[in-house]
Parts: C-alpha cells; sequence; structure tokens
C-alpha cells in the first residue's frame, strides 16, 4: 500500500510554512499538516481565495490553527517584509514547504526583472529560504521542501548563462528550467547545511490535478496547455495524493536530507526516494545554480546563518 497520510506522525507544537497554501498540492499539504496538530502559516497571494482554503480546511478540521500572510514570491520587496513579520512571530520553524508555483506562462518579467517562471518558482523560494533560516536554524530538525516536477526534463540545455531566456523564451522549457533549478536548489542547499539542524529535500508530485492546469490555459493557448486540461481530469490523480511526496518529505521521521520524493510509478502512486541522476546532480552545475541565484537575490547562506 506504501506510505500514506495515516502514517504523518504528531505535529502538535510544530510550526509550518506553506507557500501557495491556497490551492493544489498546497491547499492538500496544508490540510494535513492542521489535520495532525501543525500551526501553519499560508503564505499567498491572493488574500480572498486564500481565506476560502481556511475555511474550507476548518470545516473539516475545527481545531486547525491556520493564520494567512501575504506574499507575492515575484517580489524580493515582498518576501522581506513577510519573512520578517513570520521570524517574530515565530521564533522556531520546522517545516517549510516552498510549494507555489507558476506553469507554462507567457513571457514576462517579475518585479526585479527576472523571467517570470524562474523568478517566481526558484529565485522567489531561495529568497524565502534564506530569509527564515534564522527560524529554521532555531529548531531541533526543521526542513525545507522543494516542489520540483517532471517537467525538469524538458529544460533543454539548461542554460545558466541565460535564466531568463532573454530572446529564445518558450514557456514550457522556462517551467523546466525552473522545475529543475527546485531540485536542485534542495540538493545544494543540503549540501551546504551539513552539520546544522536544518536539512533539504524535493518533491515531485507526478502527474496530479491542480489548478495549475486551468491557470496554464487561460494565460495562452497551445496544444499542451490543451492536452493537460483535458486529460487532468480522467488520468491525473487527486491533489491530496500528489502532496503525499512533499508530506512524506517533510514529516517523515526515515526521511534523509537531500532525497527526492516521487510517485512510485512515475506519474502516480505512493511516494517513494527516487535516484537523482549525474546530469541534474551535478556538482558544478549545482555549485553555479547556487552562486547565481546569491547574486540575482543579494542574499546567502553565510549571511542567514550569521544573523
Amino acid at each position: 500500500m506504501g506510505w500514506t497520510a495515516s502514517d504523518i506522525p504528531d505535529l502538535a507544537e510544530k510550526t509550518a510554512v506553506v507557500t501557495g497554501g491556497n490551492g493544489g498540492l498546497g491547499l492538500a499539504t496544508v490540510r494535513q499538516l492542521a489535520a495532525h496538530g501543525a500551526l501553519v502559516v499560508i503564505g499567498a497571494r491572493n488574500l480572498e481565495k486564500a481565506e476560502v482554503a481556511r475555511q474550507t480546511i476548518v470545516a473539516s478540521v475545527p481545531d486547525a490553527y491556520l493564520e494567512i500572510r501575504r506574499l507575492d514570491l515575484g517580489s524580493l520587496s515582498s518576501i522581506a517584509p513577510f519573512a520578517r513579520e513570520v521570524v517574530a512571530a515565530y521564533p522556531r520553524i520546522d517545516m517549510l514547504f516552498n510549494n507555489a508555483g507558476l506553469m507554462a506562462v507567457p513571457e514576462g518579467r517579475t518585479a526585479d526583472g527576472f523571467e517570470t517562471q524562474f523568478g517566481t518558482n526558484h529565485l522567489g523560494h531561495f529568497a524565502l529560504t534564506m530569509r527564515l533560516m534564522p527560524s529554521l536554524l532555531a529548531a531541533p530538525a526543521a526542513r525545507v521542501v522543494s516542489t520540483t516536477s517532471l517537467y525538469r526534463f524538458a529544460a533543454g540545455k539548461y542554460d545558466l548563462t541565460n535564466t531568463h531566456m532573454d530572446g529564445c523564451y518558450k514557456p514550457w522549457v522556462a517551467y523546466g528550467m525552473s522545475k529543475r533549478a527546485c531540485l536542485q536548489f534542495a540538493l545544494e542547499l543540503n549540501r551546504r547545511l551539513a552539520g546544522r539542524s536544518v536539512t533539504a529535500y524535493a518533491a515531485d508530485p507526478g502527474f496530479s490535478k491542480t489548478d495549475l492546469q486551468s491557470t496554464s490555459a487561460r494565460a495562452m493557448t497551445g496544444w499542451r496547455q490543451r492536452f493537460w486540461v483535458i486529460t487532468a481530469p480522467v488520468f491525473a490523480q487527486p491533489a491530496a495524493k500528489g502532496a503525499l511526496c512533499q508530506l512524506r518529505a517533510g514529516t517523515d521521521p526515515a526521511a534523509v536530507g537531500g532525497s527526492l520524493y516521487a510517485p512510485r510509478w512515475f506519474h502516480f502512486g505512493a511516494p517513494v526516494v527516487r535516484r537523482v541522476g549525474p546530469r541534474i546532480n551535478d556538482p558544478a552545475q549545482l555549485v553555479a545554480l547556487w552562486e547565481l541565484s546569491e547574486r540575482e537575490t543579494g542574499l546567502s547562506l553565510e549571511a542567514a546563518l550569521a544573523h
């Protein structure tokens, strides 16, 4: 049968931060964390949608302890006050789920001039993690879980000299670039935190039915957008099943830092540890991405550790 939500341990007195916790995988993750006793901070750009999500969870988990705070991962000036307020309110954070994301949207730029998907899915979460590090380090065994995707294999030549795809933008390649970066960030973060109380993980939800498909289809037309919208209701696993990969990474006492959790059958199934091949788990490439992320955000792990 494999690992299920019933295997999640008691999370009473644990604090979790979930980005994009107002829908899809994030909503399913928040629901299970709350059901097992965790205090959950939901970081969301759309506060009205987040409040509807909160009410939905409370309807099934009456004693859920949820807090909503505004967070726009496409703006470093939004991430900074969010993190500052969360660290002040919660000196100890046990779990950070870097879950929010955009998929195959038209070419655009974030408030800081980054390509929209790479800037939001990866750089936004890199900045958030660095800024929350003081509270993560204060926990006895904190975990950072970053959500990747099977589309990491569609990252093209993965040109780290042009991560914002100037002059060559393709929406699905850009999505693949951002999701490959999310996985590599988790691997390198775990390596750099060796010997400390914080460990990092990656989670691939497989083919899960979320609002990403419909959001992508509304944003732009294309055969892939139509394909995923048509096939998701029939073939995709529910978001609650896809969320088990990040839930296991974030809560399983036996989880080992630096692991990638993904469905047993690639697209669906119970969460298991998946090997990361040398093409992605390339030390030189991981370091190059890390250094690029520090330059782009102006933040570093060294500074966060010294805070």
